[in-house]
């Protein structure tokens, strides 16, 4: 049987991302932004901080669920989730997207089904 759920998630780790990119807040908002558009998601509200010295957090709420990210520039890592509800919205695009923008050295990304029910809800 296909497992069955209302959404995905991904959990990614990025290693080895340029530290002067993960401290630029306009270009992670960018970045975000076009995730979330590739992905196919709907946007519905944005909001970043960046910390001092350094350090950038920020979530680009989609009505699909969010995709949200935290760097720490002086360790070159960045966390991103990437959650996405219904079968019109692909985080996996979202994923190839960031990845092909942040150009990190090594990534850990783990996909977890988000609402799994038996013979009910959309499959993936």
């Amino acid at each position: 049987m296909v497992p069955k759920g209302l959404g995905r998630h991904l959990i990614v780790e990025m290693w080895g991302v340029d530290p002067a990119l993960l401290d630029d807040e306009e270009k992670l908002r960018s970045v975000l932004l076009k995730a979330a558009e590739v992905a196919g998601g709907k946007i519905i509200g944005v909001l970043f901080h960046k910390f001092e010295p350094q350090g950038v957090t920020g979530v680009v709420a989609i009505a699909e669920s969010h995709i949200s990210i935290h760097t720490w520039p002086e360790h070159g890592y960045a966390a991103i989730d990437i959650f996405t509800c219904g079968s019109h919205v692909d985080p996996w695009r979202a994923f190839e997207y960031s990845m092909k923008e942040l150009k990190p050295k090594n990534v850990n990304v783990f996909e977890i089904k988000r609402g799994v029910m038996a013979g009910e809800g959309e499959e993936f």
